[in-house]
């Protein structure tokens, strides 16, 4: 058997990594994810609730009423009523007068959760026509 002699390296040559496939791959990858990547909407409501103005709220002509409290109860027409009345009654007066609308009266510290809360029950009893206003 013949063996083989290792030939010695030049000083002056060294031998390394080249490094151009490796960021070739790298630059593809992100390419492919920055095309790739969803972009996601987060859809929400745009609210911002007026500051109340000197004297009480006042109704629009025949409009239902809706009050919401600082502690979260909710009258309607003056009555206290629950989250889960509210579409009933709305149902029952859109029924009577379809062209009324409905006036949303938060508090100021009313919490938002409630608000739109209410304005879905209504939505959901067929009423488009929502109005808002504030108390002090």
């Amino acid at each position: 058997m013949r063996m083989r002699r290792h030939k010695r390296k030049r000083s002056g040559e060294t031998t390394g990594i080249d490094l151009a496939p490796m960021l070739d791959f790298v630059m593809n990858l992100l390419i492919f994810f920055i095309i790739t990547a969803v972009f996601a909407k987060e859809f929400g409501l745009a609210m911002s609730r007026p500051s109340a103005g000197v004297g009480a709220p006042t109704k629009e002509a025949g409009s239902l009423l809706i009050a919401i409290a600082a502690n979260g109860d909710i009258l309607i027409e003056d009555r206290q009523v629950d989250i889960r009345a509210v579409r009933a009654n709305v149902e029952r007066m859109h029924a009577l007068k379809p062209e009324n609308g409905v006036m949303v009266v938060a508090d100021k510290r009313a919490g938002t959760g409630i608000v739109v809360e209410v304005v879905d029950q209504v939505r959901q009893g067929g009423v488009t026509n929502v109005s808002f206003g504030a108390t002090r």
